[in-house]
């Protein structure tokens, strides 16, 4: 069977037939509804645009199954995050499987946002004690930490304590910033109190918003600005679902990739990769949202892209710390 076939084949199976989004050593708490999509029109069809614009930065459109020679162990890596993250956890932790890099433990939540994970917080209804940032890094000892939040920007999660971007963007931003800081210094003490290394933390970089496109904007810039007090890393998976030249441009479909060109699947007509639903501009699950939010159950364009961008960015940080 040609490689190409096979990666689908692999990739398909575990989007087809996964509904559980627990991770081998723990099962999460039972999950919420997702809040309703916000009203927007969606952008035009994009102009085409190179190949070489459209495909995965630092390693092959093609996830590769070889296995590194290495007998080292993978390293223990954490996702944390929320719907974006719970629709996409059971790719990422395959592509990282596939490269021989990490194995991935799954902690994400539907709805969530950074102060959920923190400790002391009194007012997160998703997370408990043992699921948060903290506790994870004690009880898994993970080398990396991979963070994935959209930026809950309507108060769903009650630790926000109903600051909202439309009604105080000034506030809001700082919160995050606030949080961000926050997370990371409690990650930084329990590592001590583990007595391990401090794990790298990757940020990942969110998408368009395409009702707030600048909302998207400053919280990256927070990421960023996090990212590099800290010492810690940014994974831009959101230019991958954006428009070369156009990175804060909502967008509901690109120009396929050369792999998706491949395989037909990722590829509607050949020419399209539908990265989002007509109805739903935040996720690219192409698949209606369910209950719970599970894992996506149909192969999807935007998740591949954005996970083969987050996986890279945690392989080139292993290959780089001699893993």
């Amino acid at each position: 069977m040609p490689l190409g076939l096979l990666i689908v084949a692999v990739l398909g199976a575990r989007l087809v037939f996964t509904a559980d989004t627990s991770d081998v050593s723990a099962t999460p708490p039972s999950a919420v509804p997702t809040p309703g999509s916000r009203s927007t029109t969606a952008a035009a069809a994009p102009t085409p645009a190179p190949d070489e614009e459209s495909a995965p930065p630092k390693r092959s459109a093609a996830p590769s199954t070889a296995k590194p020679t290495s007998t080292a162990p993978p390293a223990r890596a954490v996702y944390l995050g929320d719907s974006l993250a719970t629709e996409n956890q059971d790719v990422l932790a395959d592509l990282l499987d596939e490269s021989g890099s990490a194995q991935l433990r799954k902690a994400p939540h539907s709805g969530t946002t950074l102060c959920d994970y923190l400790e002391g917080e009194q007012e997160s209804l998703f997370i408990p004690d043992d699921r948060k940032a903290a506790a994870l890094v004690r009880s898994e000892r993970p080398e990396v930490v991979v963070l994935q939040f959209w930026g809950n920007s309507w108060g769903y999660t009650p630790c926000m304590k109903g600051i909202v971007h439309d009604a105080d963007p000034d506030r809001y931003y700082d919160r995050y910033a606030a949080d961000a800081r926050a997370l990371t210094e409690q990650i930084t003490k329990a590592a001590q109190d583990a007595g391990i290394p401090r794990p790298k933390l990757v940020w990942v970089l969110q998408g368009p918003d395409a009702v707030a496109p600048d909302r998207v904007r400053r919280v990256n810039d927070i990421y960023r600005a996090q990212a590099k007090a800290a010492g810690d890393l940014t994974s831009d998976a959101g230019a991958r679902v954006s428009r070369p030249g156009a990175r804060y441009t909502y967008v509901q479909n690109l120009p396929c990739n050369a792999y998706e060109r491949a395989n037909p699947t990722y590829c509607s007509g050949g020419t399209t990769a539908q990265l989002h639903r007509a109805d739903d501009p935040l996720h690219f699950c192409l698949a209606p949202t369910k209950k719970g939010a599970p894992p996506c159950t149909v192969r999807s364009p935007g998740i591949l892209r954005y996970t083969q961008a987050i996986a890279a960015t945690v392989d080139d940080y292993l290959r780089q710390s001699g893993r």
